[in-house]
């Protein structure tokens, strides 16, 4: 099992600026290939939206609503969604996500979730 630990949520103005983190808790066995944030706003329950990912070698990929605005990077197993001029639209819950591979089969893990917040 991969514990997927995420920071940096909060409250924020519309315009302004956060930047999420995320983790494993500890040593991983295997190595972490894709990672990923998503997000499910309180009005979409069912429904979680891949907002950005990035791949081991550094692909990154943008959903259209948040390109321009949002950078994901990642650093050995972190990985890191700057997130800039947000809108009150971007409230949700992030959670981060990735793939691990181990002897030939790659496992998917998910982080708790950190909660975003734009204010009007």
């Amino acid at each position: 099992q991969v514990q997927l630990v995420e920071s940096g949520g909060g409250l924020v103005e519309a315009g302004g600026s956060l930047r999420l983190s995320c983790g494993p808790s500890g040593s991983i066995f295997g190595f972490i290939t894709r990672m990923a944030w998503y997000r499910q706003a309180p009005e979409k329950q069912r429904d979680r939206e891949l907002v950005a990912e990035i791949t081991r070698s550094g692909i990154t990929t943008y959903a259209s609503s948040v390109k321009g605005r949002f950078t994901i990077s990642r650093a050995e197993n972190t990985v890191y969604l700057q997130m800039n001029s947000l809108k009150v639209e971007d409230t949700a819950v992030y959670y981060c996500n990735a793939d691990r591979l181990v002897a030939g089969e790659i496992g998917t893990f998910w982080g708790q979730g950190t909660q975003v917040t734009v204010s009007s």
